[in-house]
């Protein structure tokens, strides 16, 4: 398996950003199942701006995600660029009939989530108290994010998706693929696009980060997961009771999230519970797999 993923940083902290973007990028390698054996550094950096002890932790942070995830970094390629980004080649390894593609999910399968949703929401509501700290942004008179909320979120991100993957060992996968940037639905729709079926989700089974409803009431949300919003809800069957709120928190924008699973119904709860013994404590069956219908989305409360 081979894959690439870098960006711009999420947070002010050097040595998480580097986390939190290699954690990132070896999602896609445990998404197909695969077990990350090698990485290369991939980086740009305003060496004018910006102290060079700024790129070391960057670097110190996402070599430490690596080796967390059993593989190495065998070296990268580095620019002079106006801005910061940082990211990661990564080369994994499966047996072949264990890769998990994200296309096969079929009708009567359970949908899994392994980490909660929310992360855009909640890194737009940090961005704002941070503006409103330094003077820039005054629209909010009170600071919108409670204490730990922040920290809540680059717990989440920074943390790795190994161990919804090796959850995976001994179960049938019928599909599988990481919710990043694109919002659950946006991935659930390239899935059920592939396998030829309908993802059914239940709103009130979503796990989401403590604040990400209270912040989504109050209509904060980054452009990406307002961009997915007006992509997605013509694409989805939206059920009574669900609101505009629940939309936006299944569309948002997520940095480093969890994997989305299809897998057979009478596996979905010990698969559930090995996720949650190996560390991805918010792992949750959110829905199930259906014929497909007129929309490949629907959402039920």
């Amino acid at each position: 398996m081979q894959t690439v993923d870098f960006f711009t940083p999420v947070v002010d902290d050097p040595f998480l950003f580097g986390q939190i973007a290699a954690a990132n990028a070896l999602s896609d390698v445990y998404a197909m199942g695969a077990r990350p054996v090698l990485a290369l550094a991939l980086v740009a950096f305003p060496t004018a701006a910006l102290p060079g002890e700024v790129l070391e932790e960057i670097l110190r942070g996402g070599a430490e995600k690596v080796a967390e995830a059993g593989a190495v970094i065998g070296g990268g390629h580095s620019i002079d660029h106006d801005i910061p980004l940082y990211g990661l080649s990564v080369t994994g390894l499966a047996e072949e009939k264990r890769i998990t593609p994200n296309a096969g999910a079929k009708p009567g399968d359970a949908l899994i989530l392994t980490k909660p949703l929310g992360i855009g929401i909640t890194v737009c509501a940090g961005r704002a108290d941070s503006l409103a700290a330094e003077g820039v942004g005054r629209l909010f008179r009170r600071r919108l994010l409670a204490d730990g909320s922040f920290d809540e979120a680059a717990r989440v991100m920074a943390a790795l998706n190994r161990p919804a993957a090796e959850a995976m060992e001994g179960t049938a996968i019928h599909a599988a693929t990481d919710v990043t940037g694109y919002g659950l639905l946006g991935h659930a729709h390239e899935m059920m696009a592939a396998s030829g079926t309908t993802a059914e989700f239940s709103v009130e089974r979503i796990p989401l980060l403590s604040q990400a409803r209270r912040l989504a009431a109050r209509g904060i949300a980054p452009d990406g997961s307002r961009v997915n919003v007006r992509n997605l809800k013509p694409r989805t069957e939206i059920g009574a009771g669900v609101t505009d709120e629940d939309i936006l928190l299944l569309c948002d924008a997520q940095t480093s999230g969890g994997l989305l699973v299809a897998l057979a119904s009478e596996d979905a709860g010990a698969y559930v519970a090995r996720c949650r013994d190996r560390g991805a404590k918010e792992a949750a069956v959110v829905g199930r797999v259906v014929e497909r219908g007129e929309k490949l989305l629907r959402v039920v409360k």
